[in-house]
């Protein structure tokens, strides 16, 4: 449903902005819907009754810019636009803060699906439901490929030393939010720190690559990848080994998609093999990767049950999350087990 100005959203001020910086691409009056499901930036579909845009600006309040950087996420769109990889087109960035408050962009609407729920992607049958998995892996390959210097982000991020800064970073994370013990933890971060590998030949890391995060026209093709904000240069396989992760609904329980679980949706071992192929990448050491993913995704929730057993959170299924870690650091430990 359309709302004359969403929160975070002045439709006039919007207006005044594109006819002065774009004359004609606005040809009447605008309206606009908030897009639900975003975790973080907020997204709101805005049309003129002839053409829709996508508008992305950071959450309200206090933010810390480099959390929500409009102009990195705007960046990686716009190189991104020419290569192989489906993504929205981009209209405009604003750097100017009265004009909504906050740093936004502006980029085409592409038509398409975010698949959340298996019985969503069960409609279109386990065949298609096997193809739509094998493009998503397929895209993420392709962004791999990308010669981050040909199309200008040789200095989008530091791929030297990318696994070291980020294992410090989760265990500086895990640190400021210890309330409780957490059986086996401390011996994930260690096995990670002792075993960690060669990163292989940096890439654009999309930094929560799922398929959730992508639209699926009615042809099974991917339209557009979306969510780039924890895009960086870094190491590939992070990005392989959280979709094999988010694929282990054993140990994910309710905080994730369970669209994996659709019919004809393909084995993690098909899809690792489909993107070692594309990509011609050496996946051998991706068990450490994705005792990695275990590491991180279990770090986030127990911060989310921190701040909800200080107070500092409100809403529903907050009090379900801190179950929810110690299934995380088990299969972490075990997946490192099997190396």
């Amino acid at each position: 449903m359309s709302e004359p100005n969403p929160p975070g959203l002045d439709l006039a001020r919007l207006r005044e902005y594109l006819d002065h910086e774009r004359p004609g691409l606005v040809t009447g009056p605008l309206t606009a819907q908030v897009i639900e499901g975003g975790r973080s930036n907020l997204t709101y579909v805005v049309g003129d009754g002839t053409h829709r845009w996508v508008v992305r600006r950071p959450p309200l309040g206090h933010v810390l810019p480099t959390a929500h950087d409009m102009t990195r996420e705007h960046r990686v769109l716009s190189a991104l636009g020419p290569t192989a990889v489906p993504v929205p087109p981009t209209v405009l960035l604003c750097t100017d803060e009265s004009v909504l408050g906050a740093r936004f962009y502006v980029m085409d609407h592409v038509e398409g699906t975010p698949f959340r729920r298996a019985d969503e992607l069960a409609v279109r049958g386990p065949e298609r439901t096997r193809g739509i998995a094998c493009a998503l892996i397929d895209t993420l390959a392709d962004l791999h490929a990308v010669d981050f210097t040909s199309v200008g982000l040789a200095d989008f991020g530091r791929p030297e030393g990318y696994l070291d800064r980020q294992l410090r970073r989760w265990a500086k994370q895990l640190e400021g939010s210890r309330s409780r013990d957490i059986p086996g933890i401390d011996r994930l971060h260690e096995r990670l720190a002792a075993r960690q590998p060669a990163s292989p030949e940096p890439a654009i890391v999309h930094g929560d690559y799922r398929l959730d995060n992508v639209l699926v026209g009615d042809d099974d093709a991917i339209t557009a990848v979306l969510d780039w904000e924890m895009s960086t240069l870094g190491d590939p396989l992070t990005d392989v080994a959280l979709m094999v992760a988010y694929s282990e609904r054993q140990a994910l329980g309710e905080h994730v998609s369970d669209v994996t679980e659709a019919p004809g949706y393909p084995g993690t071992d098909e899809l690792v093999a489909r993107y070692t192929a594309r990509s011609g990448r050496d996946t051998s050491a991706l068990n450490w990767y994705v005792g990695f993913a275990f590491f991180k995704l279990a770090v986030i929730l127990e911060g989310i049950y921190y701040r909800f057993s200080q107070g500092q959170t409100v809403g529903e299924g907050f009090d379900t999350i801190g179950a929810g870690v110690a299934p995380l650091v088990a299969r972490g430990n075990a997946v490192i087990e099997e190396d």
